[in-house]
């Protein structure tokens, strides 16, 4: 028999600084919940609104592997690799910090820009920082599509982790298979 826990979304932890306000599935500073404790390499998974001309400044991560999907709006990113890149609705964004990296993430615009950010724990460390972004063309109805997996590879987005991230879009009592990739593998659904 599987092991499942049911969270509800409403239950999440919340920060709402004024100009950010975020809903974040797993433990974030000061949160402690054992029942929001990692899964596995997935440490963070939030869901962020930001505020017109407001985000987050240059600030550095290491060893960690980031993944931004805006729901809404556009990101600006700009990070010490020389990337400078708008993201939005469609497209998705992988950083790996590896080594250290420094970054910002702003909204420019004058709309709410909403997005989830997560961030996996990889299985290498120190590697070389790198950054991916992709626009996603398919609408994903009534079913998963697998956007991140393990890499390197040469084609789609990667990171130094086994782990496989899908989206799917689905209309109100459908339902789809899902395969689990490794039989010691478990599944997270937001």
């Amino acid at each position: 028999m599987k092991n499942i826990t049911y969270l509800p979304a409403s239950t999440r932890g919340n920060t709402n600084t004024g100009w950010l306000n975020g809903y974040h599935s797993f433990n974030f500073e000061p949160s402690s919940d054992p029942l929001r404790a990692a899964f596995g390499p997935l440490i963070v998974l939030n869901q962020d609104t930001v505020q017109p001309d407001a985000g987050f400044g240059l600030h550095g991560h290491r060893n960690m592997e980031i993944i931004s999907i805006p729901l809404s709006g556009t990101i600006t990113h700009t990070d010490s690799t020389g990337n400078a890149t708008k993201i939005s609705l469609g497209d998705i964004q992988v950083m790996s910090a590896g080594s250290g990296i420094y970054h910002s993430e702003f909204n420019n615009s004058r709309e709410e820009l909403e997005f989830l950010q997560i961030w996996i724990r990889p299985e290498r460390m120190n590697v070389v920082p790198r950054y991916q972004q992709k626009t996603v063309t398919s609408e994903r109805v009534n079913s998963f599509e697998e956007l991140v997996g393990p890499g390197p590879k040469e084609e789609g987005l990667w990171v130094y982790q086994a782990v496989h991230l899908s989206l799917g879009n689905f209309e109100p009592g459908r339902m789809a298979d899902y395969v689990v990739n490794a039989e010691e593998n478990g599944v997270y659904l937001l």
